[in-house]
């Protein structure tokens, strides 16, 4: 039976949120962006080498195939597909087209998409008091990891390799179910300017666009550098002036500038970054970020083309990317599933906005298991790398763990 998708204009307020709920579907930012609900259509990530191009054709396909019925005519309308997607080739994934989708622009333009069901707006959840105890520990000890960080600045100071990104998790043992919902709601608090995700379980707020397609106009914003934040406005400043000022963050993030622009240039007739890096300060912590943009050749690549050919980008793996897998692979001792992935929606027309997987728990009823990686590079000095994963962490601890 084929499948049909119909788009109408929604004339009442929206809270993507509260849409979405704790099993649904979520990519927002500032109240904008898309939630779902329900599993119209599920496309397994093919296996092997290059299966995010492959999945790109395939998704495409399966979209193109569901008739289609759209008054409103916005990127994101029609059917759409969720992903989070895995770091590594060899990890399961998939990509979701819910039943119902919701979508709300920054000009307050609302639809709604149904496949299959009604086009009923789901009620409100309904949150309980959640867990009131909590138990964290780290898979591995905070001496084991610098150890790995050590292993990786000698390999740098010895060979070919520029940067390779550590990542290390937590897990987080609560004596009730952890809420998704009031967790996306104390983000959205916390962290308004990230991108709010939620998919199969894994919810978080990147503050980093990995890549977005509207038309024929791609844009990205790698951030690679970072220092943690201490409250006090002064003593803030005078870190991100540092941070601003430092030549190891800014060869660190030139690195991902140049592969971004590198890597789209082949997709566009034009593509340029900002020619000086700029702050981008949040609760926890600050970046080093540039916004690449550029008009992508005809006809334009969709979002998930981009992607594969993007991910994983030196922010979140390392430089060169062959070298950086190889030294994750040994030093890392980490399974990171779909940490630092991609995570985000296309359309049927290719339009999308994935963000990198970063800031997030993986969270299954009591249990959630949080990430934080940090860039290693020539004069990195362990002790430090690891109180900068802390900072990190504490974006969904503060968001998971309450008295």
């Amino acid at each position: 039976m084929r499948l049909v998708a119909t788009t109408r204009r929604l004339d009442r307020e929206v809270d993507l949120i509260e849409v979405a709920g704790s099993g649904g579907l979520l990519f927002e930012q500032a109240g904008t962006g898309l939630a779902g609900r329900g599993e119209a259509l599920r496309i397994a990530l093919p296996e092997g080498p290059g299966r995010l191009e492959k999945a790109g054709s395939e998704v495409a396909a399966a979209l193109a195939a569901i008739e289609t019925h759209d008054e409103v005519g916005l990127p994101g309308c029609g059917p759409v597909a969720f992903g989070a997607l895995p770091f590594g080739e060899d990890t399961p994934g998939s990509l979701v087209v819910p039943s119902l989708v919701v979508g709300r622009t920054d000009n307050g333009t609302r639809w709604v998409t149904t496949i299959g069901v009604g086009d009923d707006l789901p009620e409100p959840p309904v949150t309980g008091e959640g867990p009131s105890s909590f138990s964290v520990t780290p898979s591995r000890s905070p001496r084991a990891w610098r150890d790995a960080v050590a292993a990786a600045v000698d390999e740098l100071r010895a060979g070919a390799l520029h940067k390779v990104v550590l990542a290390r998790d937590v897990v987080v043992e609560a004596d009730a179910d952890i809420d998704v919902v009031s967790v996306l709601q104390r983000l959205r608090a916390a962290y308004p300017g990230a991108m709010l995700y939620s998919v199969d379980g894994l919810v978080g707020a990147t503050p980093e666009l990995l890549v977005s397609r509207i038309g024929d106009v791609v844009r990205s914003h790698p951030m690679a550098g970072t220092t943690p934040r201490t409250g006090d406005p002064a003593a803030d400043a005078r870190r991100a002036a540092t941070l601003l000022a430092s030549a190891k963050d800014r060869a660190e993030h030139q690195i991902t500038i140049d592969m971004v622009l590198d890597t789209v240039l082949p997709f566009c007739s034009y593509v340029d970054s900002e020619p000086e890096p700029s702050i981008v300060s949040l609760a926890n912590v600050q970046h080093l970020a540039s916004l690449v943009e550029g008009r992508l050749s005809s006809p334009p690549a969709s979002a998930l083309a981009l992607v594969a050919a993007l991910h994983p980008t030196p922010a979140v793996c390392g430089w060169p990317r062959t070298e950086a897998l190889a030294v994750i692979d040994r030093l890392e001792q980490l399974d990171r599933g779909r940490y630092a992935g991609a995570v985000g929606w296309v359309d049927r027309n290719g339009d999308g906005r994935f963000g990198v997987a970063i800031r997030c728990a993986e969270i299954d009823g009591r249990r959630a298991r949080l990430f934080a990686g940090n860039g290693i590079v020539a004069d990195s000095d362990p002790a430090t790398e690891l109180t900068e994963t802390r900072a990190k962490l504490q974006a969904m601890l503060g968001a998971i763990v309450r008295p």
